[in-house]
């Protein structure tokens, strides 16, 4: 069974982890939330991902009238995934993912079929479908609450309030 490990403190690599995961999401051009991704097999990073527009679309992520995020964006997970695919992967059996926001219910999915063994994430994603199935595979979840480089690289604005009040990660 999976663990969901909250308010503990985190080792310094944890954090530095989910710091460069903040840095690899600032690349987003998404307006409404910048997600980043690492990958990493024991202390390597081995690929990294943003959520943004497939190869070969102009760089938006949102309609100009809803705001709503158009098709033809992928994840950051899928990006970290997808990266190492095209680049001939080393294997992904056992690796760590870094993601700045947790995964929905397809990215899951992917995570799962990829051998990834340990997902750390700091923002719960709307749903909790993709949460729900990783702990049901034995995949061990870890929530790094957020630092505040992470709170200001990724969200707008608008929704920084919410996080007033909240502790924020803790060193080792």
């Amino acid at each position: 069974m999976s663990k969901l490990i909250k308010r503990r403190r985190y080792s310094d690599f944890e954090i530095n982890t989910m710091d460069l995961a903040v840095t690899v999401a600032s690349n987003s051009y998404c307006e409404r939330r910048k997600v980043g991704c690492l990958i990493l097999k024991g202390n390597q990073i081995i690929s990294d991902g943003y959520n943004g527009t497939i190869s070969g679309f102009q760089n938006c992520c949102e309609d100009e009238e809803s705001g709503l995020t158009l098709p033809t964006v992928l994840h950051a997970e899928s990006n970290a995934l997808m990266k190492l695919l095209r680049n001939g992967s080393m294997g992904l059996n056992g690796c760590t993912m870094f993601v700045t926001t947790s995964p929905c219910l397809n990215c899951a999915k992917m995570i799962i079929q990829a051998g990834i063994k340990k997902l750390f994430y700091s923002d719960k994603h709307h749903l909790d479908e993709g949460l729900e199935l990783l702990k049901e595979t034995g995949i061990e979840v870890v929530q790094i609450y957020p630092t505040a480089n992470w709170l200001a690289a990724t969200l707008p604005q608008h929704k920084l309030a919410k996080f007033e009040n909240v502790k924020l990660a803790e060193y080792e």
